[in-house]
This record gives C-alpha cells, structure tokens and sequence, in this order.
C-alpha cells in the first residue's frame, strides 16, 4: 500500500474512534495520566506539523502558532508546552478547532506524500503513523477511563465489540523452554522503534511459561483469599500502594449488593468470570504470581516463548525493568526524545491488547509503564 493510504487509514481511525463521543467528552481530563480526547486529535496532527511539514515544506503556514505550545508533549527541544496535569482545562481550542486542524495538516500533508520521499523523510513519516498509532490505543484507554469514572456508568457504545471474551475452552498449559543462549530484538525489514533495535544474545535459565493469561476467575481466587490483605506477596513499594490507595480490586471491578461488576465498552455490567483479567498494574501482577508461588517472565523469556502464546489480547506485565539494549543511541535532535529518557523507573510489557491498532504489534515490541499505572490492558501470563 502506498504510503498516501496508509496516512489516510491511520487519521481516519483515530477520528473513527471518537466518533461515538458526546462534545462533552473531549475535554474530560480525570488524572494526570489520561489525556482528553481532543488534546491526542490535536498532538498527533502536531507531530506531523512539527517534523514533516514546517522543515519539508517551503512556505509551510502553520494553523496556530499557539498550537505547538498547546499540543506538544514531552518534546524539550521544541520548547516549552502546557503541562500535563492542565490539557483538561483547554476549553479552547475547540473541538471543531481541533478538527480543523487536522484537516488543513492532512490537505498538506497529502501533497507533500504525493511525491518521492528521501529516506530520512520516509522514516520520520512512519514514525509519525506508528506514533498516532500510539496515541489510538490511548484514545481508547482514555476515554474508557472517562466514562468508567462518570457516576452514570455511560456506555461508550452499546455494539461496541466486547472487551471480556471467555476464556478459550481448553486447559491453561505451561510451556517449556529449555535453558541456552538466544538472540533477541528486532531483525527484519519494516519499522520498529528505537528501543527494539541492537539485535542482542542472551543466556536464560531452563523455565516454564503459561500459554494462557490469567482469568477474572482466578484473580478472584486471589482477592477471596486475602491478596489485597496480606503483605507477603507485596513488593514494598506495592504493599505501600494498596495501603495508601486502598486498593481491594482491580480497576473498574464495584462490589454491588455481594457481586462483583466491572465496567466495560457496553457500560456496568457483571464480572465475566471467564473473560481474560485485565487493568492491574505490575505490583498486582507480581503479587499474584507469588501467591500462585510462581513469577512473571521476563522480557527476554516472554519474546523466546512468544510463538507458543496466545496473546495479544493484554498487555503483559514482565519483571524486567524497561532499560537500553546493547548499543542504544538517541537519535539526534527532538526525535531523540522518543524513548530513550524514559528508559528508568518503568516496567516493560509484552504484547499488545484488544485495543491495540492492527498491524502494529511484533513479539519485539517493548511497550512500558510505571509499575502503578493500571488503566492500560493489562494482564498476567505465569511463569517459574
């Protein structure tokens, strides 16, 4: 496909999906994590704005000056933004600002794709459609959080395809992977990220891993055994979470009248005990693998057994710790800011999720987060 359509597909989905929201929804900003639907519109319109159009195209007129103060995100070298915690209060611009926006970007856009792209060109556009691509599973995490924590419960459609699927009919097995020295990262001709990049060997001990993630119904086990009570099974920093938040469920579950319900894409509606668990962060995550008396794999483990999984349906909390790869380098300028500052104090996660775009998942991919942070689609696979 021609990279003209691809531009097109990917910026029509992302309108596609906030197409079932009301006005309102836009600007809802619940914590500093979640980023109002409009603010992605606009800040993924601004990437290709900031690294496409203004330095390729010549006489390029930007839409708003003051846009790149408004959208930009973390870019230190573009200068300086509003700070997380206030794009809720960005009543302006407005939403039919912002799409305006985006249609004026995309008429340029499409005239500077229409013709023959130098290489460097080529790769920084990619990395702007995989970076919008980003942003639509954030686009949908966010504005599930959005709804999820509107006292009316709204449903976000009520045909939406069902985030709970029940678990696979046959039993949960571990696979198992003999000990000896593997090669990982990425190592084929399409795009990946920086951080999947220095195709590295690594020596791993004989382990066993589960084909399966963990279900509601078995994180219930957990929770009807005193999970969240007992502080064995707790990293120190996670015992510190549970307590300070009190923490008794995992997010979007409400015990109602003795059942529990979860909030899913169709609204409040019963656990589905079947279903693939999912929205824990990794202190859960560990401290149910130690009160199985298992563990989580690592990243390494998780990608040499990838091709025995079924996954892609959760986001997989690892234990290993998200860190460069053997001969990491930032790219020059703000491209460099991408992914390599990130690279301390966070978790990776294998995978991909139900609401992940399609195409954009590879056994390489390094997705990463806070250990605290929940409101993604995570899960947990076992491993010892």
């Amino acid at each position: 496909m021609a990279i003209i359509d691809i531009y097109k597909e990917v910026r029509k989905r992302s309108e596609e999906i906030c197409q079932p929201l009301k006005t309102e929804d836009y600007v809802v900003q619940p914590v500093v994590d979640v980023s109002p639907p409009k603010w992605h519109l606009g800040h993924t319109t601004w990437f290709f704005e900031t690294f496409v159009l203004k330095p390729h195209t010549d006489g390029y007129v930007e839409f708003d000056p003051d846009y790149n103060y408004v959208f930009n995100s973390y870019y230190e070298t573009i200068g300086a933004r509003v700070i997380r915690t206030n794009r809720g209060n960005l009543s302006r611009p407005s939403v039919e600002d912002v799409y305006g926006y985006r249609k004026y970007v995309d008429q340029a856009m499409e005239i500077i794709l229409s013709q023959k792209l130098s290489k460097a060109l080529h790769e920084i556009v990619l990395l702007g459609l995989n970076h919008e691509e980003q942003h639509q599973e954030l686009l949908c995490t966010d504005i599930k959080y959005i709804l999820g924590h509107n006292p009316l419960f709204p449903a976000y459609k009520a045909d939406s395809h069902k985030i709970n699927i029940s678990n696979d009919s046959f039993l949960n097995e571990f696979v198992s992977i003999d000990a000896g020295i593997y090669e990982v990262g990425y190592n084929d001709n399409g795009f990946c990220f920086d951080n999947e990049l220095g195709r590295h060997k690594v020596y791993l001990q004989p382990f066993r891993i589960a084909r399966q993630l963990v279900t509601n119904e078995e994180y219930l086990e957990f929770m009807n055994d005193g999970g969240y009570s007992n502080h064995q099974f707790w990293h120190a920093d996670g015992w510190d979470w549970v307590k300070q938040h009190q923490i008794v469920s995992p997010l979007y579950w409400h015990n109602i009248n003795g059942a529990w319900h979860n909030y899913i894409l169709e609204g409040l509606k019963p656990v589905d005990m079947g279903a693939k668990l999912c929205h824990i962060c990794f202190y859960e995550a560990a401290a149910y693998a130690a009160w199985k008396g298992m563990r989580l794999a690592t990243e390494f483990e998780w990608e040499v057994a990838a091709r025995h999984l079924y996954w892609g349906k959760r986001w997989e909390w690892t234990e290993s710790a998200y860190l460069p790869y053997p001969g990491f380098k930032k790219a020059a300028g703000a491209i460099g800011e991408y992914n390599g500052k990130f690279m301390v104090n966070q978790m990776v996660l294998r995978g991909a999720s139900e609401v992940t775009p399609p195409g954009h998942s590879r056994p390489t991919y390094r997705n990463f987060f806070h250990p605290q942070l929940r409101w993604q689609y995570t899960g947990i696979r076992l491993a010892q």
